[in-house]
């Protein structure tokens, strides 16, 4: 699982930051999923390794024109390729109704099946290894997080050990490969734990942007590996943070403390922390660090992988 960030700023571009838009690449799968799509998104994906060919979720926060004026040109673009087979795109209530107003009004049809799915607070994608989680935000419009968890798996299964045992090849070792028990035909029942490996932990990875602090983003950041939030503002502009229902760099550092997360990222940075003025990004980072050290910027390009946790190998009972 690794993120790449496409566009790190509010509001509007920079020179040096695009806006909103990151992409979580799943390559066991040959496919990424795109997390909001700013103005320029799809410029930013030809300048990255990602390919638009595996593009296969879009998940939306909400309809301001930073998150949403690239989906209509990416999905366009897609369509003269020919090469995306389906999207699916996840979003709060009017995603469709402007996606809609997009195509009449453009003359544009997809040459690939689309669907738009509306969504509201609890699971709202499941498949055999991920689930995703919608959690409301507080912004000035309806606005949602978005929580991804990789199911657990079990171990690398020991074959080596399996033909020590003189178990038969076969359909017994994906049985025991899932961790079931399994009654041999000379009688000897052989647990599927005791010739995996340790157990490959699910990773979480949290996206909460925009909004201010709320508890709505501390329950759905909960124990994540990593989480991506938003610092649009530094904690001397708390006020136009509070009036602008926005988060500072200390507001996120305390959701990510608030919520026992391994590593906070932050984005969404207000321009008027560029290189040159009276307060910078590094000083966001400072007061991020101050109250939870774990704690990095985002910028463009900017690519992370989610590093896998381990449980200690289990114990054979008995022994």
């Amino acid at each position: 699982m690794q993120i790449t960030f496409l566009g790190t700023s509010s509001g509007v571009p920079t020179r040096s930051r695009n806006v909103s838009s990151l992409t979580l690449r799943l390559p066991q799968r040959a496919e990424f999923w795109l997390f909001d799509c700013g103005e320029g998104t799809q410029h930013q994906l030809l300048r990255s390794e990602l390919k638009t060919s595996q593009l296969r979720r879009i998940f939306i926060t909400h309809l301001h024109g930073d998150h949403i004026f690239g989906l209509m040109g990416l999905l366009a673009s897609c369509g003269l390729a020919g090469n995306v087979d389906r999207v699916d795109i996840y979003g709060p209530p009017g995603l469709n109704d402007y996606l809609k107003a997009c195509s009449k009004y453009s003359h544009t049809r997809f040459s690939f099946p689309t669907q738009v799915h509306t969504v509201s607070p609890g699971i709202i994608y499941e498949d055999e290894e991920y689930t995703v989680i919608c959690g409301a935000l507080k912004h000035r419009v309806t606005a949602f997080g978005y929580r991804i968890v990789e199911k657990d798996r079990s171990g690398r299964f020991d074959v080596e050990k399996a033909k020590a045992l003189k178990i038969p090849p076969g359909p017994i070792y994906g049985q025991l490969k899932r961790g079931e028990t399994v009654t041999l035909d000379d009688g000897r029942k052989i647990q599927g734990k005791n010739l995996c490996g340790e157990p490959e932990i699910g990773r979480k990875f949290v996206y909460c942007t925009d909004t201010v602090y709320c508890d709505g983003a501390v329950d759905l950041a909960q124990d994540a590996d990593v989480l991506i939030h938003e610092a649009t503002f530094a904690h001397q502009d708390s006020q136009l943070a509070f009036e602008r229902l926005h988060s500072t760099s200390t507001m996120a550092a305390q959701v990510a403390l608030s919520a026992g997360v391994k590593q906070l990222i932050m984005t969404h940075f207000s321009p008027r922390y560029a290189p040159g003025n009276d307060i910078g990004l590094e000083d966001l980072l400072k007061e991020a660090q101050a109250i939870f050290p774990k704690t990095k910027l985002a910028y463009d390009f900017f690519s992370y992988e989610i590093p896998r946790r381990r449980v200690p190998e289990l114990v054979v009972e008995g022994r």
